[in-house]
Parts: structure tokens; sequence; C-alpha cells
């Protein structure tokens, strides 16, 4: 029996896939490798696979990850290969490997976001954006698991920020807190919307770059 680990890109049209879509899509694909996936036990045996650290639905990525068992003995050469055969677009897989690293090990995220404006970047935006998220408190309102809104604080969660600018928008990166609590970077804007309404953009664009561990190392 073997634990693998596959690295995926998930872009373009496969950014607005579901959670629950995305695991039935690699359920489906999973029968190229020509490997038996393990299941769980009982009336309604399902195949055990997890995507770790879930892409919020509009977000795009280049290292996913999502952890599998096979009932053989495999290190996952050539099972990344055989996936992307039948894969929609916008899904790729890049690598697949065992799981020797436990995910509670993995501790950032790093994501580029663009804050785009249709009429121009307000003048002094930029300056007043780094200035917002250098603050050492920074309250917004999120949705809990039980549905409910509550008063959050997340600048104790907001490792980096880098900034530029460009024509029609404004660009940072930035490294955040990945689980215990794990800042969605898509948040950063109810700060903006919160604190600096008239700096607010038109769209955010985010894509996960870098998985990182507590060293600030990749985590694969």
């Amino acid at each position: 029996m073997s634990k693998l680990r596959l690295l995926f890109v998930k872009e373009a049209q496969a950014s607005y896939i579901s959670h629950l879509d995305l695991l039935r899509t690699f359920q489906r694909a999973f029968p190229r490798t020509e490997l038996e996936i393990k299941h769980s036990q009982g009336y309604h045996p399902h195949p055990i696979i997890s995507i770790v650290l879930p892409l919020p639905v509009g977000q795009s990525s280049d290292c996913e990850l999502l952890d599998f068992e096979v009932t053989q003995e495999t290190d996952g050469s050539g099972i990344a290969d055989k996936l992307n055969e039948g894969m929609p677009a916008g899904l790729r897989v890049l690598d697949c490997y065992e799981a020797k690293r436990p995910v509670k090990e993995l501790a950032y995220l790093q994501a580029s976001m663009e804050l785009e404006y249709d009429h121009g970047v307000p003048e002094g935006a930029l300056m007043r954006l780094q200035a917002l998220f250098e603050r050492e408190e920074l309250v917004i309102q999120k949705r809990t698991k039980r549905k409910d809104m509550a008063d959050v604080d997340i600048a104790p969660m907001i490792r980096e920020m880098k900034w530029t600018e460009e024509p029609g928008k404004i660009k940072t990166q930035v490294t955040v807190s990945a689980q215990n609590p794990g800042l969605n970077p898509q948040l950063l804007g109810k700060a903006i919307e919160r604190y600096l309404p008239e700096m607010q953009p038109d769209f955010i664009r985010i894509r996960r770059r870098r998985i990182l561990d507590a060293n600030g190392e990749d985590f694969r």
C-alpha cells in the first residue's frame, strides 16, 4: 500500500470547478492509472482522496496538492502523464510522488493578487494600501463554519506583502497563514472595502503560487 500526492495546476475554465466537482473529476480520471484506489469501509465505500487546502472557486493555482492511497506499492512514477491524457482544460498534473510529509507541516500560502481598476488606479492608492496592510490590527467580517458573521483580525495572518503598480492595476505578492487559522487572500479585499472604500478595485484576481512550510520552503 502506498500513499501518494499529486501536484497540479488549476487555471482558466477549471478555476470555476467547485471542490466536490474537482474530486469527482479526479475520481473519473484515476482508472487511467491502472492503480487500485483504497476505499472507505461501510455500506457506501468511496475513494479515499483529499485535496490539501481546497482552492476557493474563481481562484487559480500553480501548486494544488491532492493526497490518495493505493493498494499497490508504487512511487508514483508515470502517473502524472496517464492522468493528463484525459484532464479537462485548465487542469494539469505536474507530478505524482510519495506523500512523506504530514499536512500539519504546511504553514503558509504565497499568492499573487491583482487589483484591477477600470478607470485607472486612484491617485496615491499604492502608498495608502501599503500603509493599510502594515497596521497592527485589521478587523473584517468573516463567515464562520456555522454560517454566522463574526469579526476577525486578519493582521496576524499576513506574513509579507510586496507591492508594484502598473497601468490600470496594483499587484501584490502576499504570503499569509495557511491553516490554524488560515487566511484566504480574497479577504484582503474585504479590508480594503472596510477601511479604504475609495480605493476598492473593480476586480480582484488571485493566483496561488507556492505552498510553504514553517521555514519558508516549498511544501511537497
